[in-house]
Protein backbone atom coordinates (compact mmCIF):
# COMPACT_ATOMS: atom_id res chain seq x y z
CA UNK A 1 0.00 0.00 0.00
CA UNK A 2 1.23 3.30 -0.41
CA UNK A 3 0.21 6.86 0.89
CA UNK A 4 0.42 10.29 -1.58
CA UNK A 5 -0.98 13.72 -0.18
CA UNK A 6 -0.13 17.09 -1.15
CA UNK A 7 1.12 19.94 0.92
CA UNK A 8 0.98 24.22 -0.50
CA UNK A 9 2.01 27.41 1.22
CA UNK A 10 2.43 30.98 0.61
CA UNK A 11 5.25 33.12 2.02
CA UNK A 12 4.48 35.03 5.38
CA UNK A 13 1.03 32.52 5.09
CA UNK A 14 -0.02 29.54 6.46
CA UNK A 15 -0.30 26.12 4.74
CA UNK A 16 -2.51 23.20 3.71
CA UNK A 17 -2.50 19.54 3.69
CA UNK A 18 -3.84 18.23 0.93
CA UNK A 19 -5.69 14.90 1.54
CA UNK A 20 -8.07 13.13 -0.63
CA UNK A 21 -10.72 15.69 -0.13
CA UNK A 22 -10.21 17.31 2.77
CA UNK A 23 -7.72 20.42 3.42
CA UNK A 24 -6.70 20.66 6.37
CA UNK A 25 -5.11 24.21 7.32
CA UNK A 26 -2.09 24.25 10.08
CA UNK A 27 0.03 27.26 11.02
CA UNK A 28 3.46 28.43 9.83
CA UNK A 29 3.81 31.58 11.04
CA UNK A 30 3.77 33.15 14.61
CA UNK A 31 0.34 35.18 14.24
CA UNK A 32 -1.48 32.14 14.20
CA UNK A 33 0.58 30.09 16.79
CA UNK A 34 -2.46 30.01 19.29
CA UNK A 35 -5.47 29.42 16.36
CA UNK A 36 -4.32 26.68 13.90
CA UNK A 37 -1.89 22.99 14.88
CA UNK A 38 1.57 23.01 14.12
CA UNK A 39 3.49 20.71 12.68
CA UNK A 40 4.21 18.84 16.22
CA UNK A 41 0.70 19.10 16.63
CA UNK A 42 -0.22 17.41 13.73
CA UNK A 43 2.03 14.58 13.96
CA UNK A 44 0.56 13.59 17.13
CA UNK A 45 -2.81 13.86 15.53
CA UNK A 46 -1.67 11.54 13.07
CA UNK A 47 -0.93 9.21 16.36
CA UNK A 48 -4.24 9.49 17.51
CA UNK A 49 -5.50 8.94 14.58
CA UNK A 50 -4.07 5.63 13.92
CA UNK A 51 -5.14 4.70 17.56
CA UNK A 52 -8.68 5.64 17.09
CA UNK A 53 -9.43 4.12 13.55
CA UNK A 54 -7.90 0.73 15.49
CA UNK A 55 -9.94 0.79 18.07
CA UNK A 56 -12.98 0.60 15.30
CA UNK A 57 -11.17 -2.24 13.55
CA UNK A 58 -10.31 -4.05 16.94
CA UNK A 59 -13.82 -3.70 18.00
CA UNK A 60 -15.54 -6.11 15.10
CA UNK A 61 -12.64 -8.77 15.49
CA UNK A 62 -12.94 -8.65 19.20
CA UNK A 63 -16.87 -8.36 18.74
CA UNK A 64 -17.44 -5.67 20.80
CA UNK A 65 -18.99 -2.57 20.90
CA UNK A 66 -18.55 1.13 21.83
CA UNK A 67 -20.14 4.35 21.87
CA UNK A 68 -17.31 6.66 21.81
CA UNK A 69 -13.45 6.63 22.73
CA UNK A 70 -11.88 9.42 23.97
CA UNK A 71 -7.94 9.94 23.71
CA UNK A 72 -5.41 12.51 24.81
CA UNK A 73 -1.91 12.46 23.99
CA UNK A 74 0.51 14.21 25.87
CA UNK A 75 4.44 14.46 24.21
CA UNK A 76 7.73 15.58 25.36
CA UNK A 77 9.45 17.48 23.08
CA UNK A 78 13.63 18.20 22.86
CA UNK A 79 15.22 20.94 21.95
CA UNK A 80 18.92 19.22 20.86
CA UNK A 81 18.06 17.74 18.26
CA UNK A 82 14.61 18.68 17.79
CA UNK A 83 12.20 15.52 17.73
CA UNK A 84 9.97 13.92 20.26
CA UNK A 85 11.02 12.38 22.99
CA UNK A 86 8.56 10.63 24.56
CA UNK A 87 4.80 10.08 23.91
CA UNK A 88 2.01 9.42 26.62
CA UNK A 89 -1.62 8.64 25.92
CA UNK A 90 -4.89 7.82 27.93
CA UNK A 91 -7.67 5.57 25.69
CA UNK A 92 -11.34 5.93 27.70
CA UNK A 93 -13.43 3.54 25.54
CA UNK A 94 -17.16 4.18 26.41
CA UNK A 95 -19.41 0.81 25.88
CA UNK A 96 -21.97 -0.79 28.11
CA UNK A 97 -19.96 -4.16 28.00
CA UNK A 98 -18.32 -4.40 30.83
CA UNK A 99 -16.01 -7.02 29.87
CA UNK A 100 -13.83 -5.55 27.01
CA UNK A 101 -10.47 -7.15 26.60
CA UNK A 102 -8.82 -4.05 27.22
CA UNK A 103 -5.30 -5.92 27.48
CA UNK A 104 -5.89 -7.56 24.41
CA UNK A 105 -7.02 -3.96 22.68
CA UNK A 106 -3.75 -2.66 23.96
CA UNK A 107 -1.90 -5.09 22.63
CA UNK A 108 -3.44 -5.02 19.13
CA UNK A 109 -3.22 -1.36 19.08
CA UNK A 110 0.45 -1.66 20.13
CA UNK A 111 1.15 -4.49 17.18
CA UNK A 112 -0.76 -3.77 14.22
CA UNK A 113 -1.10 0.09 14.26
CA UNK A 114 0.83 1.75 11.41
CA UNK A 115 1.65 5.13 13.00
CA UNK A 116 2.11 3.63 16.57
CA UNK A 117 5.19 1.29 14.82
CA UNK A 118 6.43 3.83 12.98
CA UNK A 119 6.84 6.57 16.20
CA UNK A 120 7.67 3.53 18.32
CA UNK A 121 11.02 3.04 17.14
CA UNK A 122 11.76 7.07 17.07
CA UNK A 123 10.98 7.72 20.75
CA UNK A 124 9.68 6.04 24.17
CA UNK A 125 4.93 5.47 24.18
CA UNK A 126 3.51 4.55 27.26
CA UNK A 127 -0.03 4.42 27.83
CA UNK A 128 -3.44 3.13 29.19
CA UNK A 129 -6.85 2.05 27.64
CA UNK A 130 -9.71 1.94 30.04
CA UNK A 131 -13.48 1.89 29.23
CA UNK A 132 -16.17 3.22 31.08
CA UNK A 133 -19.84 2.10 31.18
CA UNK A 134 -21.86 4.48 29.06
CA UNK A 135 -25.72 3.96 29.62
Amino acid sequence: MNYHITASSLSNADAQLHIKQSNIDFGTTPTTANQLPNPAELFLGSFAACMLKNVERFSKMMKFTYSKAELKVDATWLEKPPRMDAIHYELIVYSTEEDINVRLLQKNIEKFGTIYNTVKLACAISGTIETAVQV
